[in-house]
């Protein structure tokens, strides 16, 4: 009987220990895996600034016809969306250097970010500007998407988009 009881008593503290160790890994584990989202938040809100500091660049060559920034600022296989219909980044790049718009003013705000993977992300916001080409008032204000991949370890644009906005 004695046997017994210490056999139990031997068995209840193993158990004891092993159910203390799983607690312990499962604590661990949460702490490594807040840690991972902490970080990725801190990636993202580094990643977010980059593209906004890209986007507004890209405002700013728009506004001085600049066709030099968009030939490195749009991926290959660049599409745009707008208004007008669909347009590539051949036709993009001599668009902005031309004359046919003037860009009086602009302001963009409420940026958000969806990261989709470590190559991919979308920004989207909201934006306003007093431009006219051959003429005509550019609808304003819009909501935008811009997409970006990073390739050769530089972040592209390869889809914009804009959306009229309610006033």
């Amino acid at each position: 009987m004695k046997k017994l009881s210490l056999v139990a008593v031997v068995i209840l503290a193993f158990a004891s220990l092993a159910a203390r160790q799983a607690e312990t890994d499962q604590m661990i584990s949460r702490q490594l895996n807040f840690s991972d989202r902490s970080t990725a938040k801190t990636d993202n809100e580094a990643l977010k600034q980059t593209l906004i500091t890209l986007e507004k660049q890209s405002w700013e060559a728009w506004k001085k016809r600049d066709g030099k920034f968009y030939q490195e600022f749009l991926s290959e296989d660049h599409v745009e969306v707008g208004s007008s219909g669909v347009a590539t980044k051949g036709e993009i790049v001599p668009f902005v250097g031309g004359p046919v718009c003037v860009v009086k003013s602009y302001a963009v705000d409420k940026f958000e970010l969806t990261v989709f993977d470590a190559n991919t992300a979308l920004l989207t916001y909201h934006a306003a500007q007093d431009t006219h080409c051959g003429g005509n008032a550019v609808p304003s204000p819009v909501w935008v998407s811009s997409l970006y991949v990073k390739r050769g370890g530089r972040w592209l644009n390869a889809l914009y988009q804009q959306t009229p906005a309610d006033k």
